[in-house]
Order: structure tokens, then sequence, then C-alpha cells
């Protein structure tokens, strides 16, 4: 009798067993199939969008804007079309994967993937950002150079890059405010650089004496008028 009760009791473990097995595959065949389609959705939209970005040349534009020079320096290859579709195409995969795993009823690993899901778009947003800034920032570098040196300034070619370093140091808080990257942090060094730079600025004029500022503001006052 002891035999014949483990008999029973191992056979309805197997009979659970594949029960379960059973119900399950129908499941899993669903997820794999989420997968796939969003692995190709992925690919297609993701040339799609480093195809758009490839036409309307924007590597070109931050490559005279000296992006490229600088991302060379830390070993990157500037090619923001491959970089963008990449961040599409696993938007699209991760959306189908949630999906999948959903069907597959695991909802911790779920909610972690929603969470990086939810973050690809301020990476996204913060990547425009920048590449807005570099094409703004080479734009007003040209404008104040040009204009500065019409207006006889001869130091047009330190307020170019003033105008450029400051657009592209705005757009990098910006962007790292987007990411939410330490933006308490952020403020306050950027608060303590203007600060450092009035002081400095105040310090220089009042160390140098009033006529040294004098001097100073009429030199500055006759390169804008133009007159010698």
């Amino acid at each position: 009798m002891v035999i014949s009760t483990w008999g029973e009791i191992i056979s309805l473990s197997f009979k659970n067993l594949w029960v379960g097995v059973i119900g399950f595959i129908p499941n899993l065949v669903a997820a794999l199939i989420l997968v796939l389609l969003g692995w190709g959705i992925g690919v297609l939209f993701g040339k799609v969008v480093a195809q758009i970005i490839k036409s309307i040349k924007i590597d070109e534009a931050l490559t005279r804007a000296g992006v490229e020079s600088f991302l060379n320096r830390g070993g990157i290859n500037l090619n923001s079309g491959k970089f963008l579709g990449g961040l599409v195409r696993w938007f699209f995969i991760l959306v189908f994967l949630i999906g999948a795993l959903d069907v597959l009823h695991l909802s911790q690993v779920t909610l972690f993937l929603k969470d990086i899901l939810n973050y690809l778009p301020r990476v996204i947003v913060a990547v425009l950002i920048l590449i807005a800034a570099g094409l703004v920032a080479d734009a007003m570098r040209k404008l104040v150079l040009s204009s500065a040196m019409s207006a006889n300034i001869s130091s047009a070619p330190f307020l170019a890059t003033v105008t450029k370093w400051t657009i592209w140091i705005f757009a990098i808080l910006v962007a790292l405010s987007q990411l939410g990257i330490a933006a308490g942090f952020i403020q306050t060094i950027f608060t303590g650089l203007v600060v450092a730079l009035s002081l400095g600025l105040g310090l220089a004029f009042g160390l140098g004496g009033q006529e040294a500022a004098s001097r100073t503001i009429e030199k500055i006052g006759k390169e804008i008028s133009g007159k010698k």
C-alpha cells in the first residue's frame, strides 16, 4: 500500500509537470513571436532613422563645427545617424520584449525593462539637444566673427570662440539636466563659474585702478564704433 501511494504521488507529479509544460508552450511561442517581431520592426525603423539623418547631412555640419575632431580625440567616430538609429531600434525591441515578458508573467524583469524604456526618450532628446547645439554654435560663431570683423574689433576671434563655447556649455547643462544626472550639482557648478568670472573681472578692474578700467572701456567703445 505504501508503494502504491508513492507511485500515485510520483505519477501525479509528472502529470502536473506535463500539464504545466503543455500550458506554458503557447505562451513561450507567443513570446518568441513578439521578440522576433520587435527585432524586425526595430531594425527597420532604426535603418529609416539612420538614413534620414544621413540624407540631411547632419554629420557634415557637425564636422564643420569641429565636433568630429573633438570626438576623435576620445577615440569616438562621428556617426549620429547610426547612434540615433540604434536608440530607435532598441526602443522598439524593448517595447516588444516587455510584452513578451508579460506573456511569460516575469513581472520583476518587466519592471526593470520598463525603467530602461522610459529613460530612452530622455537619451534621444539629450542627443538631439547636443546636435542642435553643435549646429547653432557654429552658425553663431561665424555670425559673431563676421560681425565683429566688420566692426574692426580686434578681439573678434575671441568673441566668436566665447560665443561658441557659451552655447555648448549651456547645451551640455541642458542635456545633463534632461538625463537627470546630478541636476543640483550641475546648477551649483554653473552658478560657481558665473560668480568666479564676475569676481575675477571685478578684482581685475579694482586692482588695476580706475584709470586702467577707463582706458579699457574707452578702447572697447572705440573698437565697437569702428574708430581708430
